[in-house]
């Protein structure tokens, strides 16, 4: 088992977001749990990655849905690497365009069963394991959002923006609950951002088309989310919890 002070979890960890995210942080001395539902391949790749430049990481796979799956992922977290001590929500599914009057029911409980009960999941196990209240030693977790959850994303993806306003709403009561236990809960609100995410939504030019909207006059890069993640993670944010950091461009 290789143990440290600093072990962290990134779910939906192999790409994207996620993948930016533990590759920062694995250069800032976090041993790196990445998650992975399907793609193992990439998730390999951001660990091989990280070990190449000297850091500690491995891949775990699980669907965050699933509550069996959930538990498992954080048992083979405590036996490889560990206590953990921070948790990054990230992992999350838009769909196809769409109206509200063109959506089934199957799709907008897939929307909300991996992008909001993953997130209620993953934040009960990190919490058992943070919290002073169960013999942690506290600890932080981010989850992502979207700049989605303040503009709703009408003709496209209101089932996303709903999901990821619950997750404002979460990040706020969770903070409250826990941080007199020495946990602290942020949540990032990450604009229109360069990853693949479009693409699966099935407007791979989405950021080229939109970015005339953002005062800043670009998109953004997975890098710069990261940023505001892991320094949400780190001791210079030890008095900073229940916030909602907008990391948009303006937008």
């Amino acid at each position: 088992m290789h143990s440290t002070d600093r072990v962290l979890l990134v779910t939906g960890g192999g790409r994207g977001i996620g993948a930016a995210t533990a590759r920062l942080a694995a250069s800032q001395g976090w041993s790196v749990a990445v998650n992975f539902v399907g793609n193992s391949l990439a998730a390999d790749e951001v660990v091989r990655t990280i070990r190449a430049d000297g850091g500690h990481a491995i891949t775990v796979q699980a669907d965050v849905s699933d509550e069996g799956q959930v538990r498992r992922m954080f048992e083979k977290v405590d036996a490889k690497l560990g206590r953990l001590s921070g948790l990054v929500n990230n992992a999350g599914v838009v769909d196809v365009s769409a109206r509200v009057d063109e959506m089934d029911a199957a799709r907008i409980r897939r929307m909300f069963d991996i992008n909001v009960l993953g997130s209620f999941l993953c934040a009960g196990e990190a919490v058992r394991r943070m919290s002073t209240r169960h013999g942690g030693g506290g600890g932080a977790i981010v989850n992502v959002s979207s700049a989605a959850s303040r503009l709703g994303s009408p003709g496209q993806y209101v089932d996303y923006a709903a999901s990821k306003g619950a997750i404002d709403a979460f990040t706020i009561g969770l903070a409250k609950e826990v941080a007199a236990e020495g946990v602290r809960v942020n949540a990032v609100r990450p604009g229109l951002i360069e990853t693949d995410i479009h693409a699966s939504g099935g407007l791979p030019d989405r950021v080229n088309q939109l970015k005339v909207q953002v005062p800043m006059q670009r998109g953004g890069t997975a890098e710069e989310v990261a940023q505001a993640i892991v320094w949400l993670l780190s001791d210079a944010a030890s008095y900073t919890t229940m916030s909602l950091l907008d990391v948009s461009g303006g937008r």
